[in-house]
């Protein structure tokens, strides 16, 4: 078969056509469905309804080789949903007037200090800052440590020495004049509470956030004690490929070492909404909630929380990703509502928003977004179109020739198209354009690789 010229062919919908069983609740068939179609080992959903956990349930397996079943209590990692539960334990020291958070940071660390230069000349580093990502600092986020690899020391993660396998943390623009996003700031926060607090990072976060609230199954503790690992998910890259070992490692606890349940993360947004509306809390002040929710530098981010919607439908958040999981907690300001999702797999087919989509459409959440597919268009070049599907169907026959594509595609497409994936019966064009072919990247015989964006 010669090969598909240089062209972008983008995909809607490669449906499979067998039946699929009927359930009662709208919610586990919604689970059912992303899981099966983007093969999903696990997942874990809590809901909030009235200011209460209304439904927890696990779904799928903790592990491919055990099958071991998970259930509302297995451990997932996080990822950056660690930030919001760092930064009410930063701003527990703010109440208890222990911390400041619009003064020099570099005021109250000790181990370790914000290296000064010229950005940092006028404007400083502050918690506020750091918690809201403005404050300037370098490194977007961390990848962590396999297990059995060397680990970093904090001083090595925040100076970039090894084994640290990212830069040292810095300050490269003035501080609070502009938004960028910043892991590397939230490890200046895990500095800054453990300087201040006189305690090991998980310790203070245990007594002062994670007991507090009721989330007993949660901790920061990198790596995972031996007693609570069976209990904890086992990670898969796109495709069903295992993380070596499991997990990562994650030292920079802070920005993304949490390891949790959704219930557990349902609780703190339970308890973000109770202070907020001057309810009893025994972690953060109404004040402090308040200022959580506001806008910083941003409309859309305050202190480790992401901000949306307008008027008595504001949601509160944060999306969370770790080597091999993929996390979403959503909730509303006012409503009492919203919900937690969390996968042991990175899934990049945005299956834990269409989740999300469907837990508030069973429970009736107001004016949440919905993605919409884009349409097709009209099909003016059929051969080309007509080669595109003999590879799909050379692919779902087993014959995935992945020299067509390029390796981000492959790992994207080819769990759509394995055999046991089912039939497939439809395809539609969302998108043609001519691209160049990249050096490089040839393919056999000097064809660059197939690049299509797929909508599956």
């Amino acid at each position: 078969m010669r090969h598909v010229p240089l062209i972008s062919i983008a995909v809607l919908t490669l449906a499979a056509a067998k039946p699929g069983s009927l359930r009662a609740d709208p919610v586990d068939d919604a689970v059912a469905a992303q899981m099966s179609k983007r093969h999903i080992p696990g997942v874990s959903i809590a809901v909030i309804q009235g200011g209460a956990i209304v439904k927890a349930k696990g779904y799928g397996v903790t592990d491919v080789a055990s099958r071991d079943l998970v259930t509302p209590d297995t451990l997932f990692q996080a990822g950056s949903v660690s930030k919001p539960v760092t930064a009410m334990g930063a701003l527990a020291l703010v109440d208890a007037g222990k911390l400041s958070l619009d003064s020099d940071i570099n005021s109250v660390l000790k181990s370790w200090h914000v290296p000064e230069n010229e950005f940092t000349k006028e404007k400083k580093v502050t918690l506020r800052r750091l918690l809201s990502h403005s404050a300037g600092t370098t490194v977007h986020g961390f990848p962590g440590y396999a297990v059995g690899e060397p680990t970093p020391t904090l001083l090595q993660v925040l100076n970039g020495d090894p084994p640290a396998n990212t830069p040292a943390i810095s300050v490269d623009v003035v501080p609070g004049s502009i938004w960028r996003y910043s892991g590397g700031g939230y490890v200046v926060v895990q500095q800054s509470v453990i300087d201040v607090s006189g305690e090991p990072f998980p310790a203070y976060m245990r007594s002062h956030v994670l007991e507090p609230l009721g989330m007993t199954s949660s901790t920061y503790e990198q790596p995972l004690p031996a007693d609570r690992r069976p209990a904890a998910a086992s990670g898969y890259f796109p495709g069903m490929q295992p993380v070596p070992g499991k997990w990562h490692i994650y030292p920079e606890m802070a920005p993304a070492g949490l390891w949790t349940t959704p219930s557990d993360l349902a609780r703190f947004a339970i308890a973000v909404q109770r202070a907020l509306a001057g309810r009893a809390t025994p972690v953060i002040t109404q004040a402090t909630a308040l200022e959580m929710l506001s806008p910083q530098k941003t409309d859309n981010f305050g202190l480790g929380l992401a901000l949306s919607g307008t008027g008595g439908n504001r949601r509160f958040g944060h999306d969370g990703r770790d080597e091999g999981f993929d996390t979403t907690l959503v909730a509303y300001r006012d409503s009492g509502q919203g919900a937690v999702v969390m996968i042991n797999a990175n899934d990049n087919s945005h299956a834990v928003a269409r989740i999300v989509e469907a837990i508030a459409d069973a429970y009736g959440w107001p004016d949440f977004p919905h993605s919409r597919p884009p349409q097709p268009i009209e099909d003016r070049e059929p051969g080309v179109t007509a080669q595109v599907r003999q590879i799909f169907e050379m692919a779902q026959s087993g014959q995935l020739d992945r020299e067509l594509y390029t390796e981000k595609l492959a790992d994207i497409i080819a769990p759509q198209l394995a055999p046991e994936g089912g039939a497939r019966t439809s395809l539609c064009l969302l998108r043609r354009a001519k691209i160049g072919r990249p050096r490089g990247k040839e393919g056999r015989g000097g064809q660059a690789p197939l690049r299509l964006p797929v909508h599956l």
